[in-house]
């Protein structure tokens, strides 16, 4: 196992163990961004994450969300601000978020660790950017 997959399985086990249910979201991008992650890109309905590292590049493959050919859903920035409320407010889990994303049209996401914010893109060039708090983390 390389250093950054050491680093990058420590810093989600340990933000894990210190988030809260509701609203932690921020909480998880700090211990990332405190390992030396400084973005993370998902690749939706595959559900490949890419880990941009100090320590070097990791890529993390989940369980896909469709299989073989499909349509991708248009993009609906209101269904994917309530996904992203859902998720904020604990009443979803990840893997739902997730879904839930892609049924509004996301294809992929990107967490800036640096810039706090995280942009969503439609496959027909619609953006979506939100921002996420600061928090501290010791």
């Amino acid at each position: 196992m390389s250093k950054a997959i050491e680093n990058l399985q420590a810093a989600q086990k340990r933000a894990m163990e210190i988030r809260p249910k509701v609203g932690g979201f921020p909480y998880l991008a700090e211990v990332l961004r405190q390992a030396g992650v400084t973005r993370n890109l998902w690749f939706l309905p595959a559900c490949q994450s890419l880990y941009l590292t100090k320590e070097g590049s990791v890529v993390s493959l989940g369980a896909p969300l469709e299989t073989g050919t499909t349509d991708v859903p248009p993009f609906d920035r209101e269904a994917l601000i309530k996904a992203l409320r859902t998720d904020q407010a604990g009443e979803s889990t990840f893997p739902e978020f997730l879904a839930a994303s892609w049924r509004a049209g996301v294809f992929r996401y990107d967490v800036d660790f640096a810039a706090r914010t995280v942009t969503y893109y439609g496959c027909s060039g619609e953006v979506y950017i939100e921002g996420y708090p600061a928090v501290e983390v010791n």
